[in-house]
């Protein structure tokens, strides 16, 4: 069994590093497996700014509860409660993904911990910030193979005051969703749930919610369809969202909870490249 080492800070996560032959983070492979649990505190909240700092070990339903009584969320919805380090390293998303983004979209800072002990940071505390290299962008969907994901500034979101659910069933789910996309629908969240529906979800002003629910074909449904959006997610991790591609023409994304096959594909030539320049030893499994 390979030892699991849990620092608590960036020196310690750099110390390992320089000490090891072979390392994995949050998994086993390395004769060391590197555990972000300890590091899991909100450093610095700024809700003037709508902007948190956190380490990478701090769960999405923690930073969610942190938040709620400044009214702001983390615009993140992915399949159960993963590390915000996770997200990142996995560009995790759900079914919000189609008004905010996935998680490299919400990240506006980085502090990172290569495969030779150099810690290095981009980007700032505010969203409009350019410093230094995105290395939130290149880190994102990098499965812990460049290096430690040990920091976060992430950019917020004002928790909406009311929502509501439609779910519409169809024959023809393309036709339905161009419908949408032509109308004056703002949806924030949107799945498509096999075999005929599509779910929607509206958040605003209350006003604003029933004129958006009023105005959508289909039936108002209770939250619990978001839940079943997410078990299908859960089932579908490591494979590769086909669907929405042929019927669900927005972000991609939007309907991820549909998985037709394994997704069989290896990292790029230009990622191996760039991989190899980061851990040149061959540290990080």
């Amino acid at each position: 069994m390979p030892n699991v080492f849990e620092p608590g800070s960036l020196d310690e996560a750099a110390e390992l590093f320089v000490g090891s032959s072979s390392v994995s983070i949050e998994r086993e492979g390395g004769d060391v497996v590197l555990s972000t649990a300890h590091m899991n505190r909100i450093l610095e909240h700024e809700p003037g700014d709508l902007t948190v700092i956190v380490e990478a070990g701090l769960r999405l339903s923690e930073l969610q509860e942190a938040l709620a009584p400044h009214g702001q969320m983390l615009a993140l919805d992915p399949p159960g409660d993963p590390t915000l380090g996770a997200c990142l390293a996995g560009d995790l998303s759900g079914p919000r993904r189609h008004r905010f983004g996935a998680m490299r979209d919400l990240v506006i800072g980085v502090t990172i911990v290569l495969a030779d002990g150099t810690i290095a940071s981009s980007g700032g505390r505010v969203v409009k910030n350019v410093a230094g290299y995105d290395l939130g962008k290149l880190f994102s969907g990098s499965r812990g193979r460049l290096g430690l994901i040990a920091r976060l500034a992430l950019r917020l979101h004002p928790r909406p005051s009311s929502e509501a659910t439609v779910v519409v069933e169809t024959d023809d789910p393309r036709g339905l969703w161009q419908e949408i996309q032509a109308s004056r629908l703002t949806p924030t969240a949107v799945d498509f749930l096999p075999p005929r529906r599509i779910a929607l979800l509206f958040e605003g002003p209350a006003a604003g919610v029933e004129a958006q629910v009023s105005s959508c074909p289909g039936d108002v449904s209770d939250a619990s369809v978001w839940a079943e959006s997410g078990a299908r997610q859960r089932s579908a991790l490591g494979h590769e969202p086909l669907l929405w591609q042929d019927c669900l023409l927005a972000r991609p994304g939007v309907g991820i909870a549909y998985l037709a096959r394994p997704d069989e594909r290896g990292w790029s030539p230009l990622a191996e490249r760039v991989r190899a320049s980061f851990d040149a030893q061959g540290i990080l499994r």
